[in-house]
């Protein structure tokens, strides 16, 4: 794995798949993929059929952590290989299997979501994206928000309201792997705090899809996209592997505060820190072992989300707080960002402080995830 790592190349590399803004880091991410994936490391428990191993999910675990050890880059196309792919394995049809698979994980299709719009965020059962039936095609209209590198994707999964007039809004919603790259369809970049362009609005105005886009049947879309989610959120196994994120440990953060001084002494000796530290080194323990527990279903027998669901929280807040603490305790530095003259570590910290509340709210908002824990695993009451 160190042996192949590619060298710095020379600019600014997303430091997860929500930050991949131009078609340089793009192309240097697609070709690090496209490796990891002819040397047999990414969809290791996908069918050999389709581009994988046909192994067990043990190996490709084994194959992340060697990843994350040696801090390679990012496998871009998360959404493909995370959530798309492992839903087109559990319920597509053979053709689809055939059709999208291999495309995922060798990097050359690039996959987006459609779920979140400008009015209906967390209210994903209200989303108002019309899909019109039209002999043999689709005809979309409507807005999708927050599309993660929606101007470089070839498909999007999407969850369209086919029918308005249903009893109940959830049996209104279809789900469809739609193609980006027909007439009507416009994917406009969003300028985040951190100045990069990772999502987009995304636009359709009478634009037109095959009919045979439409996965399982109309009506289904609130089951298919809610499983969807399962993936997202980890409560659903799958994934094809790779790193969606950056290494970034408490070590790491240590070890770049290791010549910052409080009171003219080393900050790292002072108690009050020292214990903020020993915090943060305790919630990235839990998160790990919370995930490996995750893994083992025979310890998830009772509620067989609840783990998944409270680490992708525990993991979000956790982060959340590490990167405000390492900002924190580089003092008058920390108001330094990126390209200023002085940043500590080249204003990595600001950066991923400022990049980490995304991560608290995609797949449902950190307080959606603790009434989802509340109210269905604990029994607590509205």
């Amino acid at each position: 794995m160190q042996a192949n790592k590619p060298a710095d190349p020379g600019f600014l590399l997303p430091q997860s798949f929500m930050e991949v803004g131009s078609e340089q880091q793009l192309d240097f991410l697609r070709e690090w993929q496209h490796k990891v994936w002819s040397a047999g490391y990414l969809g290791m428990a996908w069918p050999r059929e389709y581009g994988g191993q046909g192994v067990d999910p043990v190996f490709q675990s084994i194959a992340d952590q060697e990843m994350r050890r040696h801090a390679v880059p990012i496998c871009f196309n998360v959404i493909g290989l995370g959530w798309a792919g492992p839903l087109i394995n559990d319920m597509g049809t053979e053709a689809e299997k055939a059709r999208y698979l291999k495309g995922i994980l060798t990097g050359e299709d690039i996959w987006c979501q459609g779920f979140s719009e400008p009015d209906h965020g967390s209210d994903l059962g209200n989303a108002q994206l019309r899909a019109r039936r039209d002999g043999d095609e689709y005809v979309l209209n409507g807005t999708k928000i927050w599309t993660t590198m929606g101007n470089f994707a070839k498909y999007m999964i999407l969850l369209a309201r086919t029918n308005p007039e249903a009893e109940r809004k959830y049996d209104g919603l279809s789900f469809f792997l739609a193609p980006m790259q027909v007439a009507g369809v416009d994917p406009r970049p969003i300028r985040k705090l951190t100045g990069e362009y990772g999502f987009t609005e995304t636009f359709f105005t009478d634009a037109r899809i095959p009919a045979s886009c439409l996965m399982g049947e109309e009506g289904q879309g609130w089951k298919i996209a809610m499983k969807t989610l399962q993936y997202e959120r980890g409560a659903e196994a799958g994934a094809a592997g790779g790193l969606a994120f950056v290494r970034i440990a408490i070590d790491d953060m240590i070890a770049g505060l290791a010549d910052v001084e409080r009171d003219g002494a080393p900050a790292l000796q002072d108690p009050a820190i020292r214990d903020q530290l020993v915090q943060m080194i305790m919630e990235e323990k839990a998160v790990v072992l919370g995930d490996r527990r995750a893994a083992i279903g025979a310890l998830t027998t009772d509620y067989p989300f609840s783990l998944p669901l409270s680490n992708k929280l525990r993991f979000t807040e956790s982060t959340r707080r590490m990167r405000q603490l390492a900002i924190n305790l580089q003092g008058a530095d920390g108001g330094l960002y990126v390209g200023d003259e002085g940043a500590r570590e080249g204003g990595f910290w600001q950066r991923a402080y400022l990049n980490s509340f995304s991560a608290t709210i995609g797949g449902g908002t950190s307080q959606v995830q603790a009434n989802i824990i509340a109210e269905h695993i604990l029994g607590l009451p509205k």
